[in-house]
């Protein structure tokens, strides 16, 4: 066990390995590889020297050699500036200085590689027994040097937070010029408790500014203090936020730094990272604060600085916290993207000579002006779920307010364009809504109900010869609306075109309860029928009508009533307007099985007729002429 332990440890320490000494020891080999590189360039261009082109190239590969040199001298500097090995780093600036003024034409290079040997026996990390000096330290001496620094570097890292100095903001916040009648937006990726962002916007309301606050947090407990705060708070990695672009006036990043480089070096840096995808955050002329500790000021960050924005400064922390942490504050307004290689270079080497840095209480009032333009944050989700700031979005949504919002038909009375048709009302009924007392002219109960109808045909199948070799019995199922309407005259129960109903007078009383359709009969009794064609609303229905169609025609000019107040009279018997000798005929036809005609007229006196089948198996609605 606790070999496994061990073991892990050992892969641990090999996977990760603070930043500053990755950058240590990548500086230190390109160091050794220009002892070893430099002197033979310079043979190969005293042999060729008298070939002018190969010379040229010869010369120029010793030129870029002496380059990447300086750029390792640098490196080095400000890696051990973050190891706190102030005075070596000292000593590798004016060597770098003295080697930016070496003569590249000088024969001997021999004085040159045993100072860079010198230099390298001196650099922690570095394995003494590849350099050919002699040290001045024991391996022991410098096993433990190294460890005492890793131990440092990594109790740093996992201190991991550090909020921004509130006494540096005051002087950050003075040297702003806030535009007036303006509410500017404030924008802090990686925001804390929210602390330092909101003590900005509370000075800024001291000059009489208007500030809005919005800031992003991975840790959920110091967002959830943040809440309390700022005017909006995005939970999870900014990474993986959603924001407007180019919204925010200012911005304050003091990203974590103490990063971690896993085996292969690929993990990138935490405020090279932040950096890179928060500018498109800001508004072009918005100020950029940008908190590193000076040794992060490499040359990397300063090449994205320069490509990005306009009028840079660099301003050190007051003594006690540049002491303490090492921090800078880096001021510049955004403007479209150019090359500020030029000025990259200038910006990085500035963070090799810290003490030359002014610090911020140098810094003039109103040094910087904020864009006097009013902007939206119009996209503000962090990559986490967050009740509050989901309910600031749920109240911008004009959506949502439609959705909730009372329509105009609610306040007033509604009435169909159009007649309702039949399908209509057996829809209305069947979902219920058609229930209760109706108020109108002739007030009454109704109420709806569906149930299953069974229907039976028998088909009689005739072989070849004439004779039955069997009958075929189809059976089909269907739902039936059945409307129970009771009136001052009685309970009426309506059906749809193609079933029974009856009228029953409220003196005799129904023979089923008002939810249901009352006993009905299939036979009519002719004699109580009126020999003058009169209508009595007491006969029972003695007709079955089948299914029941109507012509397009005859639909185009008949109303929905008519058709209805036609059916029910057809059904009980009342022929409507024929000749005596036809009224006959159809009451024969009810006992003897014929079709039957009978004829009626709508309200605008056009006369239509209905006509049922000799089986009743079809009753149909139409005008004359579609005959």
């Amino acid at each position: 066990m606790l070999e496994t332990q061990k073991q892990m440890d050992n892969q641990t320490q090999q996977t990760e390995i603070p930043y500053a000494i990755v950058k240590l020891e990548e500086a230190a080999r390109i160091i050794r590889q220009s002892i070893n590189e430099l002197p033979i360039l310079r043979k190969r261009l005293e042999k060729n020297i008298d070939v002018k082109p190969k010379a040229r190239e010869i010369y120029g590969d010793l030129q870029n050699q002496h380059r990447r040199l300086l750029g390792a001298f640098d490196t080095v500097a400000l890696s051990l500036l973050e190891i706190e090995q102030d005075e070596l780093a000292n000593h590798s600036v004016k060597l770098g200085q003295s080697i930016k003024s070496f003569n590249l034409m000088t024969p001997d290079y021999t004085k040159l590689c045993e100072a860079l040997n010198s230099y390298l026996s001196r650099l922690p990390f570095i394995d003494s027994g590849e350099i050919n000096a002699d040290c001045d330290i024991t391996t022991q001496e410098a096993k433990a040097t190294n460890n005492r620094i890793i131990g440092r570097l990594m109790n740093n890292v996992r201190m991991g937070y550090y909020p921004t100095c509130t006494d540096n903001l005051v002087r950050v916040v003075d040297g702003i010029d806030f535009p007036d009648g303006v509410t500017t937006n404030l924008l802090d990726p990686c925001c804390g408790c929210g602390l330092a962002l909101r003590f900005i916007a509370e000075k800024a309301r001291g000059k009489d500014a208007e500030c809005k606050t919005y800031g992003i947090e991975l840790d959920g407990y110091r967002a959830e203090e943040a809440l309390t705060r700022l005017d909006r708070v995005g939970f999870g990695s900014f990474y993986h936020s959603r924001i407007s672009n180019e919204a925010f006036h200012a911005m304050l990043l003091n990203p974590p730094y103490l990063s971690l480089m896993t085996e292969g070096g690929n993990n990138t840096r935490s405020e090279k990272r932040f950096l890179v995808d928060s500018i498109n955050n800001l508004m072009m002329d918005g100020l950029l604060i940008y908190i590193i500790p000076y040794y992060r000021l490499t040359p990397d960050i300063a090449r994205i600085l320069c490509d990005n924005f306009n009028d840079i400064s660099v301003w050190k922390f007051t003594s006690g916290e540049f002491k303490k942490f090492k921090q800078i504050a880096i001021l510049g307004t955004r403007h479209k993207r150019r090359d500020g290689s030029i000025r990259a270079h200038e910006l990085s080497s500035s963070a090799l000579e810290p003490d030359k840095l002014p610090e911020l209480t140098e810094l003039p009032i109103g040094r910087y002006q904020l864009p006097a333009i009013s902007k939206e944050v119009t996209l503000f989700k962090g990559a986490m779920f967050n009740k509050v700031e989901l309910a600031e979005q749920l109240s911008n949504s004009k959506s949502l307010t439609r959705l909730f919002q009372k329509s105009k038909l609610d306040s007033i009375t509604k009435r169909p364009l159009l007649p309702l048709s039949i399908g209509q009302i057996g829809l209305v009924g069947g979902s219920g809504l058609i229930n209760g007392l109706v108020e109108c002219d002739s007030p009454h109960i109704i109420k709806g109900r569906i149930v299953k109808e069974k229907r039976t045909r028998a088909n009689d199948n005739i072989n070849s010869r004439g004779d039955l070799s069997s009958t075929t019995i189809t059976e089909t199922i269907s739902n039936k609306l059945i409307f129970n309407i009771l009136t001052p005259n009685g309970f009426l129960s309506l059906t749809d075109y193609g079933d029974d109903g009856a009228i029953v007078n409220p003196d005799n009383g129904p023979n089923d309860d008002a939810n249901s359709s009352l006993g009905h009969s299939n036979s009519c009794d002719t004699n109580r029928l009126s020999s003058n064609n009169s209508f009595d609303s007491n006969n029972k229905i003695c007709l079955s009508l089948g299914t029941t169609v109507i012509t397009p025609a005859a639909h185009e000019v008949l109303a929905d009533y008519e058709i209805n107040n036609a059916l029910r009279r057809h059904q009980i018997g009342d022929w409507g307007d024929v000749s005596k000798d036809d009224w006959e005929a159809n009451n024969d036809a009810i006992k003897y099985g014929e079709r039957i005609l009978s004829a009626y007229k709508n309200a605008g006196s056009e006369k239509f007729w209905i006509i049922t089948e000799w089986d009743r198996s079809v009753t149909t609605v139409l005008l004359p002429g579609d005959y």
